[in-house]
């Protein structure tokens, strides 16, 4: 299983279908420092992994994101996938996301 996903890959997964569940893991600080967010993500607390991953579904793709795709959202997804959850990061996290033109939402 793949641990990456790039800002175009994700732009294509979330056509029609939308089967993708996307989750914020910026650090507290830094999600509180900027107001933009992917659109339809919701923001978890990365350090509380555990406890929330069990609510994530089953049979949907789960992309997390952090600010630059670096350690945060590497350890979440390494997490999630040792639950067996389909778990990627955005490469450049929502850095790059906004780079590539992906658009975003106010929190």
């Amino acid at each position: 299983m793949g641990k990456t996903v790039t800002p175009q890959e994700l732009k294509e997964r979330l056509g029609p279908r939308k089967e993708v569940t996307i989750i914020d893991v910026r650090r507290k600080a830094d999600y509180d420092a900027d107001q933009e967010a992917v659109p339809g993500a919701e923001w978890r607390d990365p350090e509380k992994v555990d406890e929330w991953s069990k609510d994530l579904p089953a049979d949907k793709e789960v992309v997390v994101y952090c600010v630059r795709g670096g350690t945060v959202s590497n350890q979440v997804v390494d997490r999630l996938q040792d639950k067996n959850i389909n778990a990627h990061y955005i490469e450049g996290g929502i850095t790059a996301w906004k780079a590539s033109g992906g658009k975003t939402q106010k929190k």
